[in-house]
């Protein structure tokens, strides 16, 4: 099969793939937004205004995006993609092309969902494979193989024994070889944010080996493994399974401790994701997923639409005074900041999360006692736990912080969100920055750029 053969092939899989998509989008859609729409009502949210009245229909496309990898068949993907390939000529001593020769694609960025808590997860996949019987497959169709498995939900190791079953099964090399990468969301509560005991993020080295890769410790793998320049994978994968720590941070919680506003478990919104998971296709009575919709209904509840205590009673508020605003900047003011105020939010248009730092910049006069960072994280936080869109979320932070510090004050967001990765788009390692400024800070370029160039260079999130 030629390069256009191949792509006149990708072309009439995704026509395919979006014909079965919309055909049983029209079937099972209305079910899975009838019970985000439980879910939002449950959060104490109007589903009826704007921002939320098509939450429901965006949960429901980006979930059918996600797990579309119920609805596709990997030999069908594979067997036209196998093509003849010589190895070398069998009075040379050797082995390569068709015959004993190791391929390696890496690096491929695939996302997949919990199967523990309903949170989407990312992995950097590598495959490695010895071709035999002078047969070799289409290198884009390890990375369909790959993304196929990863677009339902999962758990790290089936996911590396799938992909490494599959493609041995269906291309019948000498051995197959898969590492994943993974990288899962701690699942912060509210309580541990106001505390800081943010644990950041869960990371997992996992592995399956097929045919000459079933020993780990074979030459074979140590090739693999240096060319992909993973000396120290073996090191360590044995302190991972030296020490037992749940891959999803969601099941070191006791299910008990989840519960609604009155105080008992919200069994609507339960009933809610498990119809949710009856609709993608999967058995909620799987013991892999007998409590993940309680331990999604937890993730939620972070976000619920109440009106809670931002604690800013338990910090001293400053004594701000109003700045001149006709003298010059560095007579009469100067710029404080507060920088990498680490938050997560969940967003409201697809309820997925998102995450970053935020800075605050502010021109404090001389005398005046600065800005606490526990009080600007505070605030941070508190904004953060809620259903939200970016833009409204920086400037909220700046109305709030800007009473406390004589009213000239910029913000700015930077945060990644996960709705980027996993409802079609794709677009890995992408970050969105937005800005709020207030007083001076709207009027002042110099100010501004003062304060913009004091940022750090790279962020932590």
């Amino acid at each position: 099969m030629g390069a256009l053969d191949e792509g006149h092939y990708d072309v009439e899989l995704e026509n395919a793939l979006k014909l079965c998509c919309n055909e049983l989008g029209r079937e099972e859609e209305p079910e899975i937004e009838g019970a985000v729409r439980t879910l939002l009502q449950g959060l104490g949210e109007d589903i009826n205004r704007e921002g939320i009245k098509k939450t429901p229909l965006r949960v429901a496309r980006a979930l059918r995006h996600g797990t579309r990898g119920y609805r596709l068949n990997v030999k069908e993907i594979v067997q036209g993609a196998l093509f003849p390939e010589a190895g070398l000529d069998n009075c040379k001593i050797g082995h390569g092309g068709g015959a004993g020769g190791l391929v390696i694609v890496r690096d491929l960025d695939l996302f997949s969902y919990c199967e523990s808590c309903l949170l989407p997860f990312q992995v950097k996949c590598q495959v490695g494979y010895v071709p035999s019987g002078q047969r070799v497959v289409g290198l884009s169709k390890l990375s369909r193989v790959a993304d196929v498995f990863a677009k339902r939900l999962q758990d790290p190791q089936r996911l590396a024994d799938e992909i490494c079953s599959t493609l041995q099964h269906v291309i019948k090399p000498a051995g197959v070889a898969v590492i994943l990468q993974c990288r899962h969301i701690h699942f912060p509560s509210l309580e541990s944010m106001f505390f800081n005991s943010l644990e950041g993020w869960t990371k997992l080295l996992v592995s399956s080996g097929s045919g000459v890769f079933e020993d780990e410790d074979s030459i074979i793998w140590s090739e693999f493994l240096s060319l992909l320049k993973f000396r120290d994978f073996i090191a360590d994968r044995s302190r991972e399974r030296n020490s037992f720590v749940y891959w999803c941070p969601a099941r070191a919680s006791p299910i008990s401790k989840i519960s609604s506003s009155s105080g008992t478990v919200n069994h609507g919104m339960v009933s809610a994701v498990t119809s949710i998971l009856k609709s993608l296709g999967e058995d909620p009575l799987r013991k892999e997923l007998i409590d993940t919709p309680v331990r999604f209904v937890k993730w939620l509840m972070n976000f619920q639409n109440c009106n809670l205590d931002m604690k800013l009673n338990t910090f001293a508020p400053n004594e701000s005074v109003p700045l001149k605003s006709d003298g010059d900047l560095k007579l009469d003011a100067e710029i404080h900041s507060e920088v990498n105020l680490s938050f997560w939010s969940q967003c409201e248009h697809h309820l997925l999360p998102f995450y970053g730092v935020v800075h605050i910049g502010y021109l404090c006069a001389k005398g005046v006692i600065p800005l606490r960072k526990a009080l600007a994280q505070s605030i941070v936080h508190f904004y953060g736990f809620k259903l939200q869109v970016q833009e409204r979320l920086t400037r909220q932070i700046a109305e709030t912080v800007a009473p406390l510090v004589g009213g000239d004050i910029i913000v700015v967001a930077e945060a990644s969100h996960t709705c980027m990765i996993s409802r079609g788009i794709e677009k890995f390692g992408s970050s969105t920055t937005t800005v709020a400024v207030l007083g001076r800070f709207s009027s002042d370029p110099i100010a501004r750029a003062l304060f913009l160039e004091s940022l750090p260079s790279t962020n932590n999130f």
